[in-house]
C-alpha cells in the first residue's frame, strides 16, 4: 500500500515540476510578446482619426454633399477651415495689420517638424481680412489642407494641434488686437490636444488609482504588484494589436476609443486577477502543494472568466451594427482589450503566482489548514439577511432602482455642441463667443447646399425664407486684391450655396434648423443636397438614435443566449438581464441629476446612452456571472437556497473589490478635459458600484432565494430544493 502511495507522490511531484517549467516558459513568452507590443502601444496616438465627417455612413446626405463640395474649391482635397477672430478697431490700420499677419503666418514654424504653416494651407488659399459691421472685429479664414494634416509630424504626433498653435502664436503678435483661433479647425485642434494626454497622463493616473486600491484590498507590500504588472502586459498586447489594425486601415481608432481601451483593459484585467487570486488563496488552505492549489483554482475560475469575457466581447461586437464608423470601431477595439486581459490573466498571472509561492501573500500567508476564511465576516451577515428577509430585501432594493429610473425621461441626449464638449474653456470656445459678438454666429462655417444651376433662384428664395438663415450666397472664385472680380462657380451644371445661420455651426440649436432647411431645399430642387458641419452633426445624432434602437435589443438577446447556456436555465438569465437593465436605467436617472445640478453640463453626447448601456450591461452581467456560477456550483452540493447564501458569502469580498477597481478606473476618465468621457466615466463608475452593492449583493440573491430551485428551470437542478448529489461524495476541487 505504501509503495502505491509513494508512486502516486512521485508522479504528482513529476507533474508539479512539469507545471513549474511550463510556468517559466509562459512567463518568458509573455516578456517576448510585450517587448514587441509595448513600443507599438506607444504609437497609438499617431493612428487616431478624430474627424466627425469621416465617421459618417456613406448613405448620409451630408456625406454625399461633402463629396460634391470638393469640386467647388480650387484644389482636389477637402478643406478644414480655421477661423482667426481679432477683436479691436477694424479701421484701415487694423485691417492692414491683420493683412500682414495673413502674409506672415505662412512662414510660421510648426513645432515637431521642419514644416511651416504654409505647408498645410489649402492650394490657392487667399487669407483675406473681413471687418465686422460694428467696426470692432476682424475675421480671417485660414483654409487648411486635410490631406497634409493627415500625415503625422516628425515626432509622430498629430499635425493639426501644432499647426493651430503656430497660427495662435503668430496672431498673438498683431499689436492692438486680442486674437483667438476657432472654427472647426481650432475646435478639432483643441480636441486632439485633449486626447494627446491619453497615452501618458490617463494611463499613469489609472495605474496609480488601481495600485492604491489593490494595496488596500490585499494589505500586502508585494502582492499588488503582480496583477498590476500583468494588466500592463495585457494593455501593451491590446494596444499593439489595435495599432497594427488601425495602421493597415482594418479598423478606425479615435481618441475616445483609445481612452476607453486603456481603462477597460486595466479594469477588466484587475477584476479577473482578483477573482483568480481569491480562489487560489481559498484553495491554498486545502492543499499543501501550491501547484495543486493553482490547478484547482484555475479550473474553478476558468468558466466564469471565460463566460464573462465572452459576454462582454459579444456585447461590444454588437456595436458593429452601428452606421457610425467611430462607434462601429469601438466594438473590436474594446473586444481586443477584453480578450487580451483574459489571455494574460489566465496564463501569465497563474504562472507568476505559482513560481512565487505562498510568501507572496505576506503578512497574511494562507496555511494548509482547511480553514475557509471567507465564511465569516460582513458578507456572511449580508447572506444571513438575504436568507431571513428575502422578499423585503428585493422589494426595497428594487424600489430604489425604480425611483432612480424615474428621472431618465429628463436626460438630455440630443448631443453637445463642440463648444460644450470641453470641461474647461479652451481658446476655440472663447473664440466662438467673440465671433458671435461681432459677426453672425454661423460665419466662416456655413451650411452648404448643392443643386442644379437651373434651380438656383428657387433654391435661394426657399432657403432665405427658412428659419435661422441669415444669408445665402453662391460660392464664387476667390477674391484676389487687384485681380478680377470673383465669379460664380458652376461645376457639371451644379452650384453650391453657402447658407449662414444665426447660431454657431456646431451648436445643438443650429442642428434643429437642418430638417427645415432640407425640406426647403428639396421642395425647390429634388436633387439638392444639404451638407456642412451643422448637417454632419445632425446626421450623426440621427444615426445615434437609429443605432440605439437596433443595438440595445440585439445585445440583450445575445447576452441572454450566452447566460442561458452558461447557467443551463431560462429563468435565471431573464432575472439577471431585467435587474441589470433596471440598474442601467437607474444610472441614467442619477446621471441626469448629477450632470445637471452638480457638474452643470449642457447635456450628453448622442452616443452616451448607447456606450453607457454596452459597458454597464456587459460589465454588470459580469458580476452576476461571477456570483451565479459559484451559486450554481454550491447549489449542487448544498441545495439552491443554502447555495445562494454560501455563494454570496464566499464571493462577496472579491466581487466588491473588483467593482471598486473597475469603477475607479472608469472614473479616471473624468480627469480628461472632455465632457463626453467625463460623463461616461461617471455613469459607468456609478453604475458598476450600483451593480456591485445593490443589484449583485441584495436584489439578485434575494430574488433568487425567494424563487428557490425554480430559478434553474428547466435543468435538473430546478426540480428539487435539495442537493443534486451527496456533498460528501464531492472532492474539494
Amino acid at each position: 500500500m505504501s509503495e502505491k502511495i509513494d508512486r502516486r507522490k512521485k508522479k504528482t511531484d513529476r507533474n508539479g515540476r512539469k507545471l513549474l517549467w511550463g510556468a517559466i516558459a509562459i512567463i518568458i513568452a509573455w516578456f517576448a510578446i510585450s517587448g514587441v507590443a509595448g513600443p507599438l502601444f506607444g504609437k497609438l496616438s499617431s493612428v487616431q482619426q478624430n474627424d466627425n465627417a469621416g465617421f459618417l455612413p456613406t448613405s448620409a446626405e451630408s456625406t454625399k454633399a461633402s463629396e460634391l463640395a470638393t469640386k467647388f474649391t480650387s484644389q482636389d482635397t477637402s478643406v478644414l477651415p480655421a477661423l482667426v477672430i481679432f477683436t479691436g478697431s477694424a479701421d484701415a490700420a487694423g485691417i492692414a495689420a491683420v493683412g500682414e499677419f495673413g502674409v506672415a503666418v505662412a512662414s510660421a514654424p510648426v513645432a515637431g517638424s521642419n514644416n511651416t504653416v504654409g505647408d498645410y494651407l489649402a492650394a490657392g488659399a487667399q487669407l483675406i481680412p473681413i471687418p465686422s459691421q460694428d467696426g470692432n472685429g476682424i475675421l480671417m479664414s485660414i483654409p487648411l489642407d486635410n490631406d497634409a494634416l493627415a500625415a503625422p509630424l516628425d515626432n509622430q504626433k498629430p499635425a493639426l494641434p501644432e499647426v493651430v498653435k503656430a497660427i495662435r502664436a503668430q496672431a498673438g503678435q498683431v499689436a492692438g488686437f486680442e486674437s483667438h483661433v476657432t472654427g472647426i479647425g481650432g475646435i478639432l485642434a483643441d480636441l486632439f490636444d485633449s486626447f494627446g494626454s491619453i497615452d501618458t497622463d490617463l494611463l499613469k493616473t489609472t495605474l496609480i488609482v488601481v495600485a492604491l486600491i489593490l494595496i488596500a484590498v490585499y494589505r500586502s507590500p508585494v502582492l499588488w504588484i503582480i496583477p498590476l504588472f500583468c494588466s500592463t502586459i495585457a494593455l501593451s498586447l491590446a494596444g499593439g494589436i489595435v495599432y497594427i489594425l488601425a495602421k493597415e486601415n482594418i479598423l478606425d481608432l479615435d481618441g475616445q476609443s483609445q481612452g476607453i481601451l486603456s481603462v477597460l483593459v486595466i479594469g477588466a484585467a484587475t477584476d479577473y486577477a482578483l477573482l483568480l487570486i481569491a480562489r487560489y488563496r481559498e484553495e491554498l488552505h486545502h492543499y499543501d502543494s501550491r501547484v495543486d492549489a493553482m490547478v484547482v483554482a484555475w479550473k474553478g475560475v476558468i468558466e466564469p472568466i471565460a463566460a464573462s469575457g465572452l459576454t462582454v466581447i459579444s456585447g461590444l461586437l454588437v456595436l458593429g451594427l452601428s452606421d457610425l464608423k467611430s462607434v462601429r470601431s469601438l466594438g473590436p477595439v474594446a473586444a481586443i482589450g477584453v480578450f487580451s486581459a483574459q489571455l494574460v490573466m489566465l496564463t501569465m498571472l497563474p504562472a507568476i503566482l505559482v513560481l512565487a509561492g505562498r510568501w507572496i501573500f505576506w503578512p497574511r500567508r494562507p496555511k494548509h489548514d482547511d480553514v475557509d476564511e471567507n465564511l465569516s465576516g460582513i458578507w456572511s451577515k449580508v447572506a444571513g439577511l438575504v436568507g431571513r428577509r428575502p422578499r423585503r430585501t428585493w422589494i426595497l432594493s428594487g424600489l430604489f432602482l425604480i425611483i432612480a429610473m424615474s428621472f431618465v425621461t429628463q436626460l438630455k441626449s440630443n448631443g453637445l455642441a463642440q463648444t460644450d464638449a470641453f470641461t474647461g474653456n479652451p481658446d476655440s470656445v472663447v473664440g466662438l463667443e467673440k465671433l458671435s459678438e461681432h459677426f453672425p454666429a454661423g460665419s466662416g462655417d456655413p451650411t452648404i447646399v448643392i443643386g442644379p444651376e437651373s434651380d438656383k433662384d428657387a433654391l435661394i428664395a426657399a432657403l432665405t425664407a427658412a428659419d435661422g438663415v441669415v444669408d445665402v450666397k453662391q460660392t464664387t472664385t476667390p477674391f484676389i486684391p487687384g485681380g478680377p472680380e470673383p465669379t460664380p462657380v458652376v461645376v457639371d451644371g451644379l452650384i453650391q450655396l453657402e447658407v449662414t445661420l444665426d447660431k454657431p455651426a456646431d451648436s445643438v440649436e443650429s442642428q434643429g434648423y437642418i430638417p427645415a432647411i432640407r425640406e426647403a431645399a428639396h421642395s425647390a430642387s429634388e436633387t439638392s443636397l444639404v451638407g456642412g458641419t451643422t448637417a454632419v452633426n445632425f446626421d450623426i445624432q440621427q444615426t445615434n438614435k437609429r443605432d440605439r434602437n437596433l443595438i440595445i435589443p440585439t445585445a440583450l438577446l445575445v447576452i441572454g443566449i450566452i447566460l442561458s447556456l452558461l447557467l443551463r436555465s431560462l429563468i435565471a438569465p431573464v432575472l439577471l438581464i431585467i435587474t441589470t437593465v433596471m440598474s442601467f436605467g437607474a444610472t441614467l436617472g442619477i446621471s441626469h441629476l448629477v450632470f445637471t445640478n452638480l457638474f452643470g453640463f449642457a447635456g450628453t453626447d448622442g452616443s452616451f446612452i448607447l456606450f453607457t448601456f454596452v459597458f454597464l450591461v456587459a460589465l454588470g452581467i459580469d458580476y452576476n456571472i461571477f456570483l451565479m456560477t459559484r451559486v450554481r456550483e454550491e447549489a449542487k452540493k448544498l441545495g439552491t437556497r443554502p447555495g445562494i447564501k454560501k455563494g454570496l458569502t464566499v464571493t462577496g469580498g472579491v466581487i466588491t473589490s473588483a467593482g471598486v477597481v473597475l469603477a475607479a478606473t472608469f472614473a479616471v476618465l473624468g480627469t480628461l478635459p472632455l465632457v463626453f468621457l467625463a460623463e461616461l466615466g461617471f455613469a459607468v463608475a456609478f453604475g458598476v458600484l450600483l451593480d456591485t452593492f445593490i443589484v449583485r449583493s441584495l436584489l439578485v440573491p434575494a430574488l433568487s432565494y425567494d424563487i428557490g430551485a425554480k430559478i434553474w428551470w428547466p435543468s435538473k437542478l430546478g426540480k428539487s430544493e435539495g442537493p443534486l448529489v451527496d456533498p460528501e461524495s464531492i472532492s474539494v476541487s
